[in-house]
């Protein structure tokens, strides 16, 4: 419940009300009471320097309150429609408090590296947060040994163009008696071993993204392009122009935001009202005030010891905030229907940044009923309740102001305007 303190006015007119019905009964001359005009001589018998001033003229409005109580009458709490009354069990649509970031599951994220050693060249001009699109080209890798690869792939499939060529005349000559076998099997083993060194370096250089099909003495090529191995967002880079790197370092790290996530962490003691498919509202502190939306996935299955939490991993709408790795996010996960201890809403008195209500444990037969502040965690509003929660047990017997709180409140004000005098 928002309180809204509309202006100082409203409080000076419910505190002039009150001094109203407080001076009501102001005492007048000739009265009836003796209000201390009356000499005394000193013969009378009777001390009168010792005479207490707060003494009770016997309408009750000698007492002195304590600072810091609020006090009013029968007749003030019945003018202002002040009710009291008790909590209320009734089902509202709670929520759960989280914090957590925005988070991307393993597929979602790769690593660029170079598929050789050798020296980074013509590195386009990539930054932090640019975006690519699968297989564009991020730079060139250089190294002698492709040439030289690509070379005994061209001798060796040259040898093996002659020594089929050999060994199918061998074979001729054999079947018309004039050959020798073991001609024939000496070139079938270079054959097959040549075919074997082939097909590996040909594998090799496929390897390295270059084709065999058109490779000739006249395209030979001595670097080889390093692609992106899926479209996102780069969010590292660790190369340059002339850095020499091996297969092992990682160049680039992109990440595809299509399968962005929350990862909530909620507390221990709120785990058990949290299910799958319950609506999630979250924001992005850094990037704003706007609210996003979406659904609890997956439940964790590990107890943080340390934090006292248990992860959530939450599916996002379609409107969504920008991508920033590792954002921090506030969220609400709602409950279905909860069933919770609820006042009506104007119980509920907020002063800054505290809540309170207001109780008394008086009967209504007493002239004047103390009430006693008492503050309050209130959470969600609905249809006219919001929910509750004690910091303190109220004691048995109390009774809440469930209409009328600001009154009472407006009361505590003027007390403490009467004692800055």
């Amino acid at each position: 419940m928002k309180f809204i303190n509309k202006s100082i006015l409203s409080i000076i007119s419910v505190a002039i009300m009150l001094l109203i019905f407080s001076c009501g009964h102001e005492h007048t001359e000739g009265d009836g009471h003796d209000h201390g005009t009356e000499q005394h001589s000193e013969e009378d018998g009777h001390d009168h320097g010792s005479e207490a001033h707060g003494e009770d003229d016997g309408h009750g409005h000698g007492e002195e309150h304590e600072e810091g109580e609020i006090h009013l009458t029968q007749e003030q709490i019945e003018t202002m429609g002040i009710q009291f009354g008790d909590f209320s069990q009734i089902k509202i649509n709670d929520y759960v408090s989280a914090t957590g970031t925005l988070g991307l599951p393993p597929n979602a994220l790769t690593s660029v590296s170079a598929k050789a050693s050798g020296f980074i060249k013509n590195s386009n001009k990539y930054v932090e947060g640019s975006y690519v699109k699968r297989g564009v080209i991020m730079a060139y890798l250089e190294n002698p040994d492709f040439i030289q690869h690509q070379r005994e792939y061209l001798e060796i499939a040259a040898e093996l163009v002659f020594d089929n060529q050999e060994l199918a005349r061998q074979k001729v000559l054999v079947e018309s008696n004039a050959g020798v076998e073991k001609n024939v099997q000496r070139l079938q083993a270079e054959v097959n071993s040549k075919t074997a060194t082939l097909k590996g370096i040909a594998k090799q250089l496929a390897y390295l993204g270059i084709k065999v099909e058109n490779l000739s003495s006249d395209n030979i090529v001595e670097r080889i392009p390093i692609y992106a191995p899926m479209g996102g967002y780069i969010t590292s880079i660790k190369m340059h122009n002339g850095m020499y790197v091996t297969p092992e370092l990682e160049l680039m790290e992109i990440v595809d935001e299509k399968h962005l996530h929350l990862e909530l962490d909620v507390f221990e003691k709120d785990i058990a009202t949290v299910k799958e498919e319950q609506r999630i509202s979250y924001t992005v502190p850094a990037l704003g005030n706007q609210v996003y939306e979406g659904e609890v996935h997956i439940i964790g299955k590990e107890f943080n010891t340390e934090n006292k939490t248990v992860r959530i991993h939450g599916h996002l709408d379609k409107d969504r905030p920008r991508f920033i790795k590792e954002l921090f996010v506030e969220a609400k996960i709602w409950l279905n229907d909860q069933t919770v201890q609820a006042l009506p809403e104007k119980a509920i008195i907020k002063d800054g940044a505290s809540s309170y209500i207001y109780m008394t444990n008086e009967q209504e037969n007493e002239d004047e009923v103390k009430f006693e502040q008492v503050m309050v965690i209130p959470g969600t509003t609905d249809k006219g309740f919001t929910a509750v929660k004690l910091i303190d047990e109220i004691p048995t017997g109390m009774k809440i102001v469930t209409d009328g709180a600001y009154y009472v409140y407006a009361q505590s004000k003027a007390g403490e305007l009467e004692h800055e005098h």
